[in-house]
């Protein structure tokens, strides 16, 4: 179903969806919402909430600007997918004239995000995690345009895929013009989960062996790096819920646990247990390394960069 002819209805839809998600449904099933409400038949697994919601977003901003009409036309009211505005706009950034054309940076985009729902759904996942986590993010449709922390990452998605293809060389051209443009440097061999906000992102960087897991938050200028010409495994492994402060090095293959708290500025070059906070050059845990002050919630979810301990257990 065309976004087009949802999208009247989607506000009131979508504003309603916690009835929506309350009610089962399966693939050959779907649903007559509101009477005299939306006289429509929505197949849900037609219904891609985010992207309603960006088209809407970006039709407010139309009207409420002028001057921005074509703009937000051209980047999302003219195509009928997330995964098209999201290829053309990312391919527009990183096209290099007379050497790299936009035509075939969106092919390679539109290909990868066709074929691989798990990056579909990441994207997503990433969007709400910037509405959520970032006070500067009103509108989801801003990230999507305009967050080079956000772009940054769906590029990395895309060369990952094609790192573990074995389409190496596009993948590294792809890193390489993320880091030209963006000023971001993630290895294509990367790992990394989804709810993912970089924010800010500026002089970010993480290397080949890097795990990142779900639901983590980085600031800018974060490095999860090597300590030196060791090959294999040699970069830090990041649990699901952390938070990494701004101008925090990482070093080494080890582990931060999950819904830990790394303070700003500090080098870890030892594993961090979950929950706990580490500050410092070199780090320290918080509260000692024998009994360290404990966090009552994820860290890379609440984005307290302040306080170092909601609770002690």
């Amino acid at each position: 179903m065309p976004c087009e002819v949802m999208a009247a209805c989607v506000q009131s839809c979508c504003a309603k969806s916690a009835m929506i998600k309350s009610l089962a449904f399966d693939a050959t099933r779907s649903l007559i919402h509101g009477t005299g409400l939306c006289q429509l038949m929505v197949d849900l697994s037609l219904v891609d909430e985010v992207w309603c919601r960006i088209q809407e977003e970006a039709r407010a901003v139309a009207e409420e600007e002028p001057l921005l009409h074509k703009l937000y036309d051209d980047l999302v009211l003219s195509h009928e997918t997330l995964e098209s505005a999201l290829s053309a706009n990312l391919a527009s950034k990183l096209a290099v004239p007379a050497l790299l054309s936009t035509s075939v940076l969106r092919d390679i985009f539109s290909t990868v995000l066709g074929n691989d729902s798990e990056i579909r759904r990441a994207i997503r996942v990433d969007l709400h995690a910037a509405r959520d986590r970032d006070p500067a993010c009103d509108k989801m449709v801003h990230c999507f345009l305009y967050y080079k922390g956000f772009m940054a990452l769906q590029v990395h998605r895309v060369a990952h895929r094609l790192w573990i293809e074995g389409r190496r060389s596009v993948a590294l051209l792809l890193q390489s013009r993320v880091s030209e443009v963006f000023a971001v440097d993630i290895h294509p061999g990367a790992r990394i989960g989804a709810g993912v906000l970089l924010d800010h992102a500026t002089g970010l960087v993480i290397g080949e062996t890097a795990v990142v897991g779900d639901d983590v938050s980085f600031l800018h200028g974060v490095t999860l790096g090597g300590t030196g010409k060791e090959i294999g495994d040699r970069h830090p492994k990041i649990g699901d819920g952390v938070l990494i402060g701004a101008g925090t090095q990482v070093l080494g293959n080890v582990r931060i646990g999950e819904g830990a708290k790394i303070g700003a500025g500090s080098v870890v070059l030892k594993p961090v247990p979950p929950r706990t906070t580490a500050v410092g050059n070199p780090a320290r845990l918080i509260g000692g390394n024998e009994k360290p002050a404990r966090l009552g919630s994820r860290a890379g979810l609440t984005m307290d960069h302040t306080s170092w301990s909601a609770c002690t257990t």
